[in-house]
């Protein structure tokens, strides 16, 4: 018996056993014994590759067992509850959980105004197709912006106008100008670590925004994706700067956990909450509440605080690896192309390129060599002048690979 060949306890040997049960490595077979779980070992054919373009997690660090935890434990809690029908604003304990967390974020938001939806991109649809109190149509975007949300506009022909961001931000005078003249009914921003640019506005800016949208009665939608990787504790929301109601403030939990989640929070103001609640039930009963009440328990039990901080300092080390090497070779070289550093860098950046390149070309070489990159095109508008933009994210590059990929893809831009 085990029990005597390890000279313990046969208690010991049984919570040895549970232990191994509970993170899956073997399972029991009642009157036989247990078992080990056989784990499938794939080779990956495309290791070698070094994904320039992807914005996903990196998947090596995803918090599986943990939050497998956090699934059995939920079951175990709320068993039938989780497999009916929930509500449309969400599992009541996990909005509870998620307003204290908001606070860490400057947002203070009452209850009644926290939506739970099935990623930022339901929120962004619904917000897109109810009626606001300004009694106003278009929507106003960031170019480039969010790829996702510029084809929902355009697939669904929603009237839309953009206005350029770039390293500098915005042009504000522009801005009020949009405000002013057209049938803005909200801007979408990404503020903090904006896609696909990586710039973030300064504290002076984001208080400007928010003066102009009470001053034009013009919503702001604010999608704060990755507040979870914000190094600068004083860096607040366009939330924090609001006193008349007019931000919606959107978080995600795709790219801190895994894009799989599929949990997003909306904060609505009272003057539209009724209406987005009545439309998200009409469009979803309510987002997985498995996967809501796992959340809940993730956060609570301060599991998603610690991922947070392994994740941030496993991001930052490639931040400032991303933005040294380019940094460096914008001295040397540069002909071809030109690199803007960033007051606050994040996992993600661009590069701009000569109008003489061929951007087909460049991707085409790079991916012979097994570098994918991609151009920032589908960011704009198809009506919108595009800027030559060459993204490079780093979620899913470590260490020297960030070096040896960024010098490869400088060589051959000529």
């Amino acid at each position: 018996m085990l029990a005597e060949q390890y000279r313990c306890s046969k208690s010991t040997i049984i919570r040895t056993f549970d232990e191994l049960e509970k993170k899956h490595i073997v399972y029991s077979s009642p009157k036989s014994g247990h078992y080990v779980v056989k784990r499938k070992h794939k080779h990956n054919p495309h290791q070698s590759i070094l994904d320039f373009s992807s914005s996903a997690p990196d998947p090596s660090i995803f918090p599986y067992l943990d939050f497998q935890h956090c699934i059995n434990k939920a079951i175990d809690t709320y068993q039938n509850d989780l497999f009916i029908y929930g509500t449309p604003k969400g599992l009541p304990s996990l909005i509870s959980v998620v307003q204290k967390q908001l606070a860490n974020y400057q947002v203070f938001a009452d209850m009644e105004t926290i939506f739970v939806t099935s990623g930022v991109q339901q929120a962004l649809a619904l917000l897109t197709t109810i009626p606001f109190p300004n009694g106003k149509e278009t929507i106003l975007i960031e170019q480039p912006g969010y790829h996702l949300f510029i084809e929902y506009l355009q697939t669904h022909n929603i009237p839309v106008i953009g206005i350029k961001r770039s390293s500098e931000g915005i042009d504000l005078l522009q801005l009020e100008r949009l405000f002013q003249t057209e049938n803005i009914k909200f801007f979408y921003t990404m503020p903090r670590f904006h896609n696909p640019l990586g710039t973030s506005y300064s504290k002076e800016e984001k208080e400007r925004i928010a003066k102009l949208a009470e001053k034009y009665d013009v919503f702001i939608v604010e999608d704060d994706y990755l507040a979870d990787l914000e190094q600068d504790a004083k860096a607040d929301p366009i939330y924090s700067y609001d006193v008349s109601g007019h931000v919606i403030y959107l978080k995600s939990y795709s790219k801190i956990m895994f894009p799989g989640l599929r949990i997003g929070i909306a904060v609505i103001p009272a003057s539209i909450a009724g209406a987005f609640s009545t439309y998200k039930k009409i469009l979803d009963i309510d987002s997985s509440m498995i996967s809501q009440a796992a959340l809940e328990i993730y956060i609570k039990n301060k599991m998603f605080e610690r991922h947070k901080q392994k994740i941030r300092s496993s991001y930052f080390h490639r931040t400032v690896s991303l933005h040294n090497t380019l940094e460096k070779y914008a001295k040397e070289q540069g002909d071809f192309w030109c690199y803007t550093p960033l007051k606050n860098p994040c996992i993600h950046t661009f590069i701009q390129l000569d109008k003489r390149i061929s951007t087909k070309k460049l991707t085409h070489r790079l991916r012979q060599k097994s570098i994918i990159v991609e151009t920032a095109e589908h960011h704009y508008l198809t009506s919108f002048e595009k800027e030559p933009l060459l993204k490079l994210n780093v979620s899913n590059i470590t260490g020297q690979d960030i070096k040896g990929g960024i010098r490869l893809i400088l060589k051959e831009i000529y």
